[in-house]
């Protein structure tokens, strides 16, 4: 997707839906956005709207696609002892192609899509080449031994020093080697996964 597809889609949903639009091109490129609209009165949105716009927020954040997430979203549902948002969050960070990306191998989730559906990636030492696979805790993720000498990966261990993973995950930076050691909590605040709910519930 081109940066400034992203860019218009950041400004809609929110930054944090793209990494590309929380750097300092973005809030640059919002300054100019905001200057040239500043006369313009923004939109009301309804509730259905509202739900929507959140809806496509987590989508785009995790890149998946509608079926996908309607899934995921049926899952948390029925899934009984748990609340379906606590649920619904932990089926979104548990899959591969997050968590590699959340053990800082990747600085996108695009990437690490790329990484793991290449079979850079090993869990629990089998390769697998399935983005959406779900990981669980006790499971161990490793950079594969004949992908470490990839320009992919390249000064990877350097990086890692300056990384700092959630702490439901561990990682070895000299090995490449990342551990899932608790469950995920959605505590940035950045998704609202109620509305989320409530607009699959119409």
């Amino acid at each position: 997707m081109k940066t400034v597809k992203k860019y218009k889609i950041g400004r809609r949903l929110g930054a944090g839906v793209f990494e590309k639009c929380q750097t300092a091109k973005f809030v640059a490129s919002e300054a100019r956005h905001a200057k040239n609209s500043k006369n313009k009165r923004p939109k009301m949105l309804s509730g259905y709207a509202l739900q929507f716009v959140e809806k496509q927020k987590v989508r785009f954040m995790y890149g998946i696609s509608e079926k996908q997430f309607s899934n995921y979203v049926k899952e948390a549902v029925s899934t009984k002892g748990t609340l379906a948002t606590e649920t619904l969050f932990e089926l979104l960070e548990t899959r591969l192609d997050n968590v590699v990306y959340r053990l800082g191998l990747a600085h996108t989730r695009r990437l690490s899509r790329q990484m793991t559906s290449h079979g850079h990636i090993t869990v629990n030492g089998k390769k697998t080449t399935v983005p959406s696979l779900r990981v669980k805790v006790g499971d161990v993720i490793v950079v594969r031994a004949g992908s470490q000498k990839s320009v992919m990966f390249a000064d990877m261990v350097k990086k890692m020093k300056e990384y700092t993973c959630p702490n439901w995950l561990t990682m070895n930076g000299e090995t490449l080697t990342g551990k899932v050691v608790g469950k995920p909590k959605n505590i940035e605040g950045f998704l609202d996964l109620n509305t989320v709910l409530e607009f699959y519930s119409r």
